[in-house]
């Protein structure tokens, strides 16, 4: 190892961080100025080949907007801003066009440096962000300048990166597939055929204390105790990556014999398959952008319990929509993705979820509301083309 090496390996995580972005930031390529016209072609960029919540988003935006008749060419990001293996290399039309980059604000600067000045020459930049607080860090700053304007796939979201004199921002809805279930069921998934199944999804490398399931393993044993007839079925992915914090989940999960952790990825099939399985979802997260898995929930047909609070809000309502109250606290997460102990996050009520969880499994015509379709987005009036 190189003494550059070691003395850059010994930098705390924050100042590595810090120098990374200004460096990229540095030799970034500056957008175009004044901000070019609305205009075709279309690219997507960014973690098209990533397992986590941002790629899926980032493929949904890509998918929508070819289910409106737009061509889009993609841009995989994943490998040269280091969030996964590496795909093929990002090719984007030369050109004018409208460049959706989808990474957040901080590394928007580095994801116009891989794409290169040629590819962003002329274009108009769209930066599609993603965050679970209602302010932004400091660090966000220099995508500010690295965009025309910002999507948000949520009001909670537009309103942290609204700023007097920075880009427009727009509340651009992400789409929803259509569900589509493999044939697996509760056999194939180790469940009891005649129990109340409540799902809990989330990955654990998006931060323990924001997805709070060690709250919501407390609730479920307050609604039902260890009755075996009740399930709680953890399912995460990334658990290797999440830290000393897991080892509080599996011990809390492990000390109810009607808690089950299914640590795997599972294809989108087979996911909608262990969704449609179960009897409701629960969500007492401390903050989230969007809420996917709440939103596709309620696509099945199956009622969700979740926190009153931030991006689900946009959604939320109707029959088999029931919110958790809640309590502002500061925002201290251990793995240090969202530690702003000066932002605030809410404090889920855990006595009225597992009153809401006793409810539902207590009456059947709650556990099966009707199918809510949310409206996908119109992408070509997001885009000023029509």
């Amino acid at each position: 190892m190189s003494l550059l090496h070691r003395i850059w390996s010994r930098l705390p995580r924050s100042a590595r961080r810090d120098a990374l972005f200004s460096l990229t930031a540095a030799l970034a390529p500056r957008i175009a100025g004044p901000a070019p016209p609305p205009t075709l072609p279309v690219t997507v960029a960014g973690y098209f080949g990533a397992t986590t919540g941002l790629g899926a988003a980032t493929r949904r935006l890509a998918a929508g907007l070819r289910d409106q008749g737009l061509e889009v060419a993609e841009a995989d990001l994943t490998g040269p801003l280091r969030q996964g293996p590496a795909g093929p290399p990002p090719n984007v039309p030369l050109g004018p066009g409208t460049l959706l980059v989808h990474v957040n604000g901080p590394m928007l600067p580095w994801a116009l440096f891989a794409l290169g000045r040629r590819a962003v020459a002329g274009k108009r930049v769209i930066g599609v962000w993603n965050w679970e607080l209602p302010a932004l860090p400091p660090d966000w700053n220099r995508g500010f300048a690295a965009c025309h304007a910002i999507w948000a796939g949520t009001e909670f979201v537009a309103a942290a990166c609204r700023r007097p004199g920075g880009p427009p921002v727009q509340v651009v809805p992400y789409p929803l597939p259509r569900p589509a279930p493999s044939a697996l069921g509760r056999t194939d998934f180790g469940l009891p055929e005649k129990a109340f199944v409540t799902l809990l999804v989330f990955d654990a490398t998006s931060s323990l204390a924001r997805k709070n399931p060690l709250g919501a393993i407390e609730a479920h044993h307050r609604a039902f105790g260890d009755d075996p007839d009740h399930i709680l079925v953890v399912k995460t992915h990334g658990t290797a990556h999440a830290g000393p914090g897991w080892a509080a989940v599996a011990a809390a999960a492990e000390a109810r014999p009607n808690v089950r952790v299914m640590d795997a990825a599972l294809s989108r099939s087979d996911l909608w398959a262990l969704m449609a399985a179960s009897d409701a979802l629960l969500s007492l997260h401390r903050s989230e952008g969007y809420g996917f898995a709440i939103a596709e929930m309620m696509e099945l047909g199956r009622p969700v319990v979740a926190t009153g609070w931030s991006g689900n809000t946009d959604f939320m309502q109707g029959p088999g929509c029931h919110a958790v109250g809640w309590r502002l606290v500061p925002a201290r997460d251990p793995q240090g993705i969202y530690d702003m102990p000066e932002a605030r996050w809410a404090d889920p009520d855990l006595d009225e979820a597992a009153a809401i969880l006793r409810r539902i499994a207590g009456d059947e015509a709650l556990r099966r509301p009707p199918p809510v379709r949310l409206p996908p987005p119109d992408y070509r009036a997001a885009l000023g083309l029509s």
